[in-house]
């Protein structure tokens, strides 16, 4: 059976010597010592979908922060699920698209290594039970954050680019596969426009070739299929076509079975 538990959320500043990375905080309101869960946007910034993802995860007894990817570009900026632009519109997913693509990897890296430092500092977290969860961009940059030694859980969900780039890096994200130190996660649609089969399967090849502790998830959806999770939310979202409920509901069940072996 599922746990939720009474949380509390607030935004909060995540501190990158000079810069402040607004930041989403929602955390269990008993005491005690949690495994901590950083959770990756979209393109479409820290909207409600990526909040209420935030809030469902603390709701399972982790802290989980969700801090803005485009602080230094878009501050503030979010789109997505509402009545207005429902969640993947043409003008929503433009304007998130140019601001995805202005994204630099060695500040995303250190806003990264940021965001585990505030956790660390949080006298409920236990700073060796750290992973991270993330959709599309967010997807790519969990990726990028399995390299890091702190994180012990990864869930990459329809990561971006992972396989061709690396946000100006000459080499790409993938290519640092062997660097990732503990286990991952990854989930993928079999009809995804945006990440491509070949992409996948060149991911999972190189997984198993670095023998790095892993599961591959393949579900007969498009991409972006994981909001179907809150479609009883969202009712005005619930026939937008990359939405699958089944899909989204196996894939919550794994990434429960992740973190709980693992943080």
């Amino acid at each position: 059976m599922q746990m939720t538990i009474e949380i509390s959320t607030t935004y909060v500043k995540v501190f990158n010597n000079d810069l402040e990375i607004d930041a989403y905080l929602a955390q269990p309101v008993s005491q005690g010592n949690f495994g901590a869960v950083i959770v990756f946007q979209e393109i479409f910034g820290v909207n409600s979908n990526i909040r209420d993802i935030t809030e469902l995860i603390a709701q399972q007894g982790y802290v989980a922060i969700a801090p803005a990817m485009y602080q230094r570009i878009a501050p503030g900026f979010e789109r997505g699920f509402s009545e207005k632009d429902l969640g993947y519109s043409p003008e929503a997913y433009q304007l998130g698209l140019q601001y995805y693509q202005q994204v630099k990897y060695q500040e995303i890296f250190s806003d990264i290594q940021a965001t585990i430092a505030y956790l660390k500092t949080l006298p409920n977290v236990d700073s060796d039970r750290i992973g991270t969860i993330g959709f599309c961009f967010g997807g790519h940059v969990a990726y990028m954050a399995a390299t890091l030694p702190d994180i012990k859980a990864t869930a990459s969900f329809y990561g971006g680019g992972i396989t061709t780039s690396s946000y100006g890096e000459e080499t790409p994200t993938i290519d640092r596969t062997s660097e990732i130190k503990g286990t991952i996660y990854t989930f993928f649609g079999t009809r995804d426009a945006i990440v491509s089969q070949e992409e996948n399967q060149k991911i999972e090849a190189e997984l198993k070739k670095h023998q790095i502790n892993h599961r591959v998830f393949r579900y007969d959806a498009v991409h972006g299929f994981f909001a179907g999770f809150f479609i009883d939310k969202y009712p005005f979202f619930a026939h937008h076509p990359s939405l699958n409920r089944e899909a989204a509901a196996d894939a919550w069940q794994q990434v429960l079975e992740l973190f709980q072996n693992n943080l």
